[in-house]
């Protein structure tokens, strides 16, 4: 068998980087994203600083940034350290299943928040339309805990917006677009508190 590329998978290709390098370009010229991407790191450097942890919840491809960012800061990111507390409350799959099967699928993430999370912890929720009820959930349980929440959603940042304590909402109603803007900065934020 043969394999070829035709032209439209050349503009399709060319297309997404070109849309990529524009939103990159669009989130360097936001002054405020900028500033709340500097905020979040500080709230991030204080959770770990203070003796704290991270906990990331988020669907799908925010489940796997959850994953991803955890990974990096239990493990290491750029430095030789020691590792430092974070936990995806996307993984493990007794938990998710008992829980959706006793409590259902909005509760998976807020269960284990009411579970593991204490004051001075942070929880980074993601969503990209800001409105997953799960991640809600989530937040709602951490804020009565006194933990502080980073948010990371899409354009608008819907209701996430409105309860986090730093939004990062990409300006684009592109979920893929976005989702590869969330990605370049959970690497910034691991890199600030490695620093």
């Amino acid at each position: 068998m043969t394999c070829s590329v035709g032209n439209l998978d050349n503009e399709i290709i060319t297309a997404r980087f070109t849309d990529h390098a524009k939103l990159v370009h669009k989130v360097m010229g936001s002054k405020k994203l900028l500033k709340n991407i500097a905020l979040a790191g500080a709230l991030w450097k204080v959770a770990i600083g203070t003796g704290h942890k991270i906990l990331f919840c988020g669907n799908g491809g925010s489940a796997a940034d959850s994953q991803h960012w955890a990974a990096e800061i239990v493990g290491r990111f750029q430095k030789e350290r020691a590792g430092l507390p974070a936990i995806a409350l996307t993984t493990d799959t007794s938990i998710l299943t008992a829980i959706g099967n006793d409590y259902g699928f909005d509760r998976i993430f807020a269960r284990q928040v009411e579970a593991l999370g204490q004051q001075g912890d942070l929880l980074v929720a993601i969503s990209t339309s800001g409105n997953s009820a799960n991640v809600l959930a989530a937040v709602e349980v951490a804020k009565g805990k006194g933990m502080k929440i980073v948010g990371l959603t899409a354009q608008g940042g819907g209701k996430l917006a409105e309860v986090s304590d730093v939004i990062l909402a990409i300006p684009s109603k592109t979920t893929a677009r976005a989702q590869e803007i969330h990605s370049l900065i959970g690497h910034i934020l691991c890199e600030m508190v490695e620093a």
